[in-house]
């Protein structure tokens, strides 16, 4: 039995297919784990949904910041953006059912024996993974209950911007979201930057990439990600150093689609089926150099 962890999929569901391919996937034995944005952008978003749901137990799923936002756009909190994906999964015959299926999705999954923690975007580098597990599982009970539709209004926002534990109500959880699915810097103090999706060396000097703060306390944790296209392929040879595995290399943009296997720590690549495109945070079209595995 083996466990593959994969990048961010936006809809790209001929490329998963591929790299399943690749890497012999039986769901007999062995398990997946995507790190969420399953949806948007891509042009297989309902695909690429269905089949990871088909999955069952043998897949485990954390909410992506795509994947939150098609509650919000289901409940009509925002308007689709025009380059949105999600119209097919939102007229299919089983929405209801693949909605509720997104909403139960958790924030963080942990597995001790693999000595591995997956998350969309990021830990808060002031939180130790207990921590971090107790307040992913407190904003997962309110996704999960009866205060989500009252909660779906306040949950999108970039304050509050420092971590304090007397947080309280929907700015704490805000926070803890922020966190989990849209991080990628922070000011030395650990305050959120929201704004910046550059990839580190052409960031504004007075931030630092959340796993490279020199007081983060998961820091001898393992902690796979995606979220942070702008990363690129082959980061993992620069950010392991952290204990950290950026595995979202812009399949979307004309990059690749990448999974690791938690065993051994190999990596494995299928070029993305996307023409190259200008990503919103770069000046380049994404250009992915794919690993031999």
């Amino acid at each position: 039995m083996s466990t593959y962890a994969i990048g961010d999929l936006q809809g790209c569901y001929t490329e998963l297919q591929d790299l399943l391919n690749r890497i012999n996937f039986d769901a007999a034995k062995d398990r997946l784990w995507f790190v969420g944005d399953l949806i948007n952008r891509g042009p297989a978003s309902l695909a690429c949904l269905q089949f990871v749901k088909s999955l069952g137990d043998a897949a485990s799923v954390v909410s992506g910041n795509h994947d939150l936002y098609l509650l919000a756009v289901a409940n009509r909190i925002y308007k689709p953006h025009k380059k949105d994906t999600l119209d097919e999964i939102l007229n299919a015959d089983a929405a209801s059912e693949l909605l509720e299926w997104i909403r139960s999705r958790p924030l963080l999954v942990h597995d001790a024996d693999l000595n591995f923690t997956m998350v969309h975007a990021g830990i808060h580098p002031q939180w130790s993974l207990t921590e971090a597990l107790e307040l992913a599982q407190e904003t997962e009970s309110l996704l999960r209950g009866d205060q989500f539709k009252q909660f779906l209004p306040s949950m999108f926002g970039d304050s509050p911007d420092q971590w304090h534990d007397a947080i309280t109500g929907y700015d704490r959880h805000r926070f803890i979201i922020n966190c989990f699915t849209r991080m990628r810097y922070c000011e030395a103090d650990g305050r959120l930057n929201l704004k910046e999706k550059k990839a580190p060396s052409t960031q504004n000097k007075n931030l630092i990439p959340w796993y490279s703060l020199p007081a983060r306390k998961t820091r001898q944790n393992k902690v796979i990600f995606g979220h942070w296209s702008t990363l690129a392929a082959g980061s993992h040879n620069n950010t392991e150093q952290y204990n950290v595995f950026p595995l979202d290399t812009g399949c979307l943009w004309g990059g690749a689609l990448t999974a690791m296997r938690l065993e051994d720590g190999q990596y494995f690549q299928v070029p993305s089926q996307q023409a190259p495109r200008v990503q919103p945070d770069t000046a380049q079209p994404s250009r992915v150099q794919l690993d031999s595995a």
